[in-house]
């Protein structure tokens, strides 16, 4: 039997790495955590899908955060429209009337998620798109990916990171739907259709 000092850094073997948690839903999830549109907005638009494994069963841990542009296209700079009760210190959710492009979600039992946010404005030669980051079991580092919407298929041919996908992939990007301002976009994280995820550097 082979002893190792384990006193001296130098000594002590790398081991592998460990996904931490889940724990998303210790301090993360938040009333109106999905609520980021203003209430009554008339641009209100609604996401919603489900976030897959990798065998394709959905996950009723995971966390999606999303960010989008307002309806001009621009990116808000406005404070947090969160609230906290000041005696207990509780979240009391947004206030309803800033538009932070801002919002946490959770997936549900079935692994269904969904989020209310503004449609967003194109940005520079990019069609118009929602930025989302992912947070699940087995994932050592969260996940960036985009969700564009369908409505202008001229923006979408023209997207500078699009048109650079097959076809197929770029599929992986694009929510589908819109009928009543509600659109379906599913995330899987491995195999087949796997969501086409964004690396920056």
């Amino acid at each position: 039997m082979t002893h190792i000092d384990t006193s001296r850094p130098e000594t002590v073997l790398p081991t592998p790495s460990h996904t931490v948690g889940p724990f998303y839903g210790y301090a993360l999830p938040f009333p109106g955590g999905g609520d980021i549109a203003p209430v009554g907005h008339p641009d209100t638009l609604t996401l919603q899908g489900y976030v897959y494994d990798g065998a394709g069963t959905p996950l009723p841990d995971a966390f999606v955060e999303l960010w989008g542009a307002d309806p001009d296209g621009n990116v808000p700079d406005v404070d947090g429209s969160i609230r906290r009760d000041p005696a207990t210190g509780g979240y009391l959710g947004r206030n309803g009337v800033e538009f932070t492009g801002w919002g946490r979600v959770q997936t549900d039992a079935n692994g269904h998620w969904y989020a209310r946010t503004l449609r967003p404005g194109a940005r520079g030669r990019s069609a118009p798109y929602v930025s989302a980051c992912v947070f699940a079991r087995g994932l050592l580092v969260h996940l960036f990916t985009r969700i564009y919407l369908p409505d202008d298929a001229a923006a979408l041919a023209a997207d500078p990171l699009l048109s650079r996908l097959p076809q197929a992939r770029r599929d992986t990007l694009i929510a589908a739907g819109g009928r009543e301002g509600t659109y379906r976009f599913d995330i899987r994280l491995q195999g087949e259709g796997e969501t086409v995820f964004l690396e920056f550097q």
